[in-house]
């Protein structure tokens, strides 16, 4: 049964879409106003505002797992692009509405004023020009949403990254290590594309591989469909995987907390069964002729908000005596936290998390998302001092079923001396 709170922040959210709704309603009646055809457009346009609240109300309260990966995200695309699509109108309706409240005071004053009434009428119709901009404003997150689903969500990207590391050993001179974070299988709908992105990453032929976390969205099967697609991902050298945030299930009303325990288990098993070394509060010494680099991992840790701290990096530290020492974090909130004010022996530590917001731009010129006002480190390579931080931008998505402007990642670093 859903909480109290849980029913107001849905009565809340309900009250926000329906105001929504009967705004943008004002322009669907000013279009149609003088066709034969109005209140079939009107109906039309009721008809499907109906249809994507009682889908709201359904992913909220119902279990949407009993659609299709497909359908599930086709569902939650069309809510998602219809919502930002009508927020965008409404913002130009809404100036529209006031200049023609400043005009019905204006001329109402001069009504009260004068000896004769004014020529103009008091009621003052709806500007043509800011109508048909809040049409074309309306377009954008339209055409740029649906094309973010259709072409974004699976457009891999590698990015080439040296490292370089001043106490690199000499036979890790050139390797590549490559990271993949932020997987969330339960989003995926075409496993074509998955794995064409796999087939990417391997033909970089990494000697080693970082998989900093985030595998499902919630449960552990989940994965069931793809296990075939990512127990391909090997490295002669090995592959390294830590647990993020949506990983433990922390965000499903289980009906026990057995039930939650088994399907963290089962997660577990799960990156045995891929060949991963899931790496739980511990460090791993990885040797190449006889040289050594330690290579740390940790559960999660986010240091923002009610994001789950069980990482125990302190643990997971202790006997860590290699010269070069490589962190595994989910969470890039855990740098400034903990990392770069504690353990100056650290020398890069590898996170997820962000996204990239799923939405930005990046150039040679600009690199700016929505999450950098939430994240100070939050995508690209970041050094303080001695120190390296590296977020992933994510290989999947969450929520939006798309990317725009912000490609899925797929990460190859060089190890350099320097």
């Amino acid at each position: 049964m859903p909480t109290s709170q849980k029913i107001m922040s849905l009565s809340v959210m309900l009250i926000v879409f329906l105001l929504v709704d009967l705004y943008v309603y004002q322009l669907v009646k000013h279009f149609t106003h003088q066709s034969e055809y109005n209140q079939v457009w009107r109906n039309i346009y009721w008809g499907f505002t109906f249809f994507y609240i009682s889908m709201f109300l359904f992913f909220q309260l119902g279990n949407p797992y009993i659609f299709s990966r497909k359908v599930y995200t086709i569902l939650l695309g069309i809510f998602m692009v219809n919502f930002f699509t009508k927020f965008f109108v409404v913002i130009f309706l809404f100036i529209d509405d006031i200049v023609r409240g400043f005009k019905w005071l204006y001329y109402k004053g001069v009504s009260l004023n004068a000896t004769s009434k004014p020529t103009e009428e008091l009621s003052i119709s709806r500007s043509d020009f800011l109508v048909k901009t809040a049409v074309v404003a309306g377009s954008v997150p339209l055409v740029g949403m649906s094309y973010g689903i259709i072409s974004g969500a699976y457009d891999y990207r590698i990015r080439h990254q040296k490292l370089v590391l001043p106490n690199l050993p000499k036979s890790f001179e050139g390797i590549k290590l490559a990271q993949l974070s932020d997987i969330h299988s339960g989003s995926f709908y075409n496993k074509t594309a998955v794995q064409g992105g796999v087939d990417m990453l391997l033909n970089e032929k990494p000697d080693f591989i970082f998989f900093t976390g985030d595998l499902v969205n919630n449960k552990a099967s989940e994965l069931n469909e793809y296990y075939d697609v990512f127990k391909k991902i090997k490295a002669p050298l090995g592959v390294y995987s830590v647990l993020g945030n949506h990983d433990y299930g922390d965000y499903v009303m289980w009906e026990s907390e057995e039930a939650k325990r088994k399907n963290l288990e089962r997660l577990k098993q799960g990156h045995a069964e891929l060949g991963w070394n899931l790496m739980m509060n511990e460090h791993i010494p990885l040797v190449v002729n006889g040289d050594k680099i330690d290579i740390i991992g940790i559960e999660n840790y986010g240091a923002k908000g009610r994001f789950p701290k069980y990482g125990k990096l302190d643990m997971a530290h202790a006997g860590s005596e290699a010269d070069v020492k490589l962190l595994l974090s989910h969470d890039p909130s855990h740098w400034d936290a903990q990392v770069n004010a504690q353990y100056k022996d650290i020398d890069v530590m590898f996170s997820g998390h962000t996204h990239g917001f799923q939405f930005g731009i990046e150039n040679q010129f600009i690199k700016w998302s929505p999450v950098q006002y939430m994240y100070k480190q939050w995508g690209g390579l970041y050094k303080e001092g001695n120190q390296q931080l590296y977020v992933n931008r994510g290989f999947g998505f969450l929520g939006f079923p798309g990317r725009i402007g912000m490609p899925p990642e797929i990460t190859i670093f060089e190890l350099v001396k320097g």
